[in-house]
């Protein structure tokens, strides 16, 4: 039977004879359904018209992204380490060109992901990288539609995967929204991968911060504080969002700063825009 991955969001669902209903993640308030309805396809299909890219973006990191672009259209990040391979947030593609290159590179020792949006096919990847736990915040629970012994829910605000890696719980997108901090990115003055928690928007000295983008949403002035407050202890000079060309190159930490106090601005002040 088919695991069916919904053709709006990447989602893939536990092996069945027929479609899903509907996809949850979809019909809810921070995705959509589109014009055309809820559609559906095959991961097997998929192989047929898709593949997937690599670019090594600085020293130990590699983005990875299907093309063409599929459902969301995120790329995925690989970071290279002696002590293991993660991967940060996932796609709906994987094919054994995929896999072999990966493990030319080392392999996958662990899965981090962002939020539900980039769940997709996380079970196949674990399963094609030795059954690679998956680590998932605990508070986006029900949003996990094909469960697997891989999934590992944490709790709490850090989660330290070693070696200077490690998954900080921000919320505001969603309540378990979660950047990784990698200390040893941009040459060792640390990086941040964020997804789209922290969005770096078209001027890439900016970042901002939605409960919905596609439906344009905002976060609350307190949420936004949160998010800041949640990356401000660590150091990182370097920020990485979930699309290819989403990167504040330098000065990242302050761009954070300097965003969220411009976002709170703008939606605490009548006057803003006038």
């Amino acid at each position: 039977m088919p695991a069916y991955l919904c053709t709006a969001c990447g989602l893939q669902f536990p092996p069945a004879e027929a479609p899903p209903a509907r996809c949850p993640i979809c019909d809810e308030a921070r995705q959509y359904i589109p014009a055309g309805g809820q559609g559906w396809t095959t991961l097997e299909a998929l192989q047929t018209r898709h593949r997937n890219a690599f670019q090594r973006i600085e020293p130990g990191l590699y983005g990875i992204g299907t093309v063409p672009e599929f459902a969301i259209g995120q790329r995925a990040l690989l970071i290279q380490r002696p002590e293991g391979n993660i991967l940060w947030d996932c796609l709906a593609l994987l094919d054994p060109a995929t896999v072999d290159l990966i493990q030319g590179l080392g392999g996958i020792s662990a899965i981090a992901i962002s939020h539900p949006h980039y769940y997709t096919a996380m079970v196949e990847w674990s399963r094609a990288f030795g059954d690679a736990p998956i680590h998932l915040h605990e508070a986006d629970r029900a949003f996990v539609v094909r469960p697997d012994p891989a999934i590992r829910f944490w709790s709490g605000d850090r989660l330290g995967l070693g070696a200077g890696v490690a998954l900080i719980r921000t919320g505001g997108h969603f309540p378990g929204s979660a950047v990784l901090h990698w200390a040893g990115g941009a040459e060792g003055r640390g990086a941040l991968l964020t997804g789209d928690t922290i969005q770096v928007v078209a001027d890439r000295r900016w970042v901002s911060f939605m409960y919905s983008y596609p439906n344009q949403v905002p976060l609350p002035a307190r949420a936004v504080g949160a998010v800041r407050d949640a990356v401000e202890p660590v150091a990182f000079e370097r920020l990485y969002g979930a699309f290819w060309h989403s990167i504040v190159a330098e000065d990242a930490k302050d761009a954070v700063r300097r965003s969220a106090a411009r976002y709170i601005a703008a939606i605490s002040d009548p006057a803003a825009g006038r």
